[in-house]
């Protein structure tokens, strides 16, 4: 009988607020904490609490039947705890069906498996410490940060202990084979890897509201019927997606939940396929084959591999600059200094300076609040440079680091400016050929450019804009609201509960009708 492994990465980072060169030496505080704790709540509110209400009455439902796995990354964990005890409580009540594993990972959501051997270990082992304390198990499971996986660091995580690894079920790593087998690690045989069916999970996390898919609408019986296609000697179906995927990348109002809530029942009804956690498949499967994944994959964009986080000279620059403060840093004895250098190893803060989706137009998914790469990398490095004068003030020669951090902006800042005005000359290219601006290309826009809109634009009509409106798009323009306008905005927020959908539709046409007034042709 085939097995189906439903598994959910659930991330949030520490983001960080715009720190200028003049904070440099004075202000040691990184973080937005507004745009942390709003973004947290809102993201619990849509999609944690929601969707946890829903596993939890499949559960109760259907019994030992219906099984999923989670990977929550020590960053999210945190926020849980100061920002949204209530979701933190809703997964530890998953916790207690015993129908719910919970996998390890890197506590910081890092790349640390690329770079640090040793530091990668010691995110791992306190990450999973935190599981068993919040939670109750012990993980023996592993998946490590965007399912980034190869041969080394496979063997790593064997070494560790592990049983079963999950990551990407890449085309140009397995060929002709198929992903719905169980296979292992090339140097270690011993740790076992589930791979994800790409094509089935993007069909839920990325095409289920796409209206101009040619298998739009997404029904749990054209689902179903699609399982039922795969071929007879494959073993298990891995579906690996980002939890935000309901409630927030795919809105409640596509059918997203109700999709969810009825799937189970349409897997049991049509097909023989039964749930299991990757614990279990790792003790019922007998691998078919290595795997050779001599470079690092990932599940993140087509190509499935780094590129993502360590495409461009702006990435590769900020990484290196942090890495080389790791044999520093882990001798200090200051908690600040230790919280902080997990917290700035997130792999979000790299994804932030990539030019892939800025010059080709590509939409990624998670909530950037900066206005291009270049801005990214200014405001992460000029964070980086506080912290190593934070880390000298403890007694450490950082003077080669510093000087290495001047000569990194100073020439990145031309190759930089150079992408950054490449992608802008497109952008003007597709103006010129008559495309007009639509509302949700405000969340592209540049913070200044964003200000510039809002001052011409009343609250109210802002208010009425962005209800129902992507999380994305309310979180770059939000923010930039003076502190007068801010609160204007709250108390009409709260105050136009129900706003009709022709009232939506007519506020938005009233924005756009601005956007490019000022912006476009």
């Amino acid at each position: 009988m085939k097995s189906i492994c439903l598994y959910f990465q659930v991330h949030q980072p520490y983001r960080l607020q715009t720190y200028r060169f003049f904070d440099i030496g004075i202000n040691h505080d990184y973080y937005d904490e507004f745009a942390n704790s709003s973004i947290m709540q809102r993201v619990a509110q849509k999609c944690y609490l929601p969707m946890n209400r829903l596993l939890l009455d499949l559960i109760k439902e259907y019994g030992s039947a219906f099984k999923v796995s989670f990977s929550i990354s020590g960053m999210a964990l945190e926020q849980f705890e100061s920002c949204a005890p209530d979701a933190l409580k809703s997964f530890q009540e998953l916790a207690k069906t015993g129908n719910v594993e919970f996998l390890a990972e890197t506590y910081a959501h890092s790349l640390s498996a690329l770079s640090d051997k040793e530091e990668f270990m010691r995110q791992v082992k306190m990450h999973a410490q935190k599981v068993e304390e919040l939670f109750g198990q012990k993980p023996t499971t592993f998946r490590n940060t965007e399912l980034i996986y190869s041969d080394d660091i496979g063997a790593t995580v064997a070494g560790m202990g592990f049983d079963v690894m999950l990551t990407e079920g890449a085309k140009h790593v397995l060929g002709w084979r198929s992903p719905n087998m169980m296979y292992t690690n090339a140097i270690n045989p011993n740790l076992k890897l589930l791979l994800k069916n790409f094509r089935l999970s993007d069909d839920i996390a990325f095409r289920f509201s796409n209206q101009g898919w040619n298998e739009w609408p997404l029904t749990t019986d054209k689902f179903t019927q699609w399982l039922n296609e795969l071929d007879k000697k494959d073993e298990v179906v891995n579906l690996f997606m980002d939890y935000e995927t309901f409630g927030e990348h795919q809105w409640e109002e596509t059918g997203i939940f109700d999709f969810m809530a009825a799937l189970p029942g349409a897997i049991y009804k049509n097909t023989d396929l039964k749930f299991a956690t990757p614990k279990e498949l790792g003790k019922q499967l007998q691998p078919v084959a290595p795997v050779h994944v001599p470079y690092p994959i990932s599940w993140a964009d087509e190509e499935r591999d780094i590129t993502a986080w360590l495409g461009n000279d702006l990435q590769n620059e900020a990484f290196d600059k942090l890495n080389a403060l790791s044999s520093k840093v882990k001798h200090i004895n200051n908690p600040s200094i230790q919280r902080d250098w997990l917290y700035l190893q997130t792999s979000d803060h790299f994804y932030y300076m990539s030019t892939k989706w800025f010059s080709d137009g590509d939409v990624h998914k998670y909530f950037n609040p900066y206005g291009n790469p270049y801005d990214a990398f200014i405001n992460y490095m000029n964070v980086l440079s506080d912290f190593i004068i934070r880390v000298e003030n403890e007694g450490v020669d950082v003077d080669e680091e510093l000087k290495d951090i001047k000569e990194a902006v100073s020439s990145m800042s031309e190759k930089a400016e150079k992408a950054v005005k490449k992608a802008a000359k497109k952008v003007k290219e597709t103006l010129e050929k008559g495309k007009e601006l639509n509302f949700d290309d405000i969340k592209d826009m540049s913070d200044s450019a964003i200000k510039k809109l809002l001052k011409e634009i009343d609250i109210e009509t802002l208010t009425g804009a962005l209800k129902d409106t992507k999380e994305d798009l309310a979180e770059r323009i939000i923010p930039n609201l003076s502190t007068k306008a801010r609160k204007e905005y709250d108390k009409l927020e709260k105050e136009l509960k129900k706003v009709k959908k022709s009232d939506i539709r007519k506020y938005r046409k009233m924005v756009e009708d601005k956007l490019n007034e000022l912006f476009g042709k």
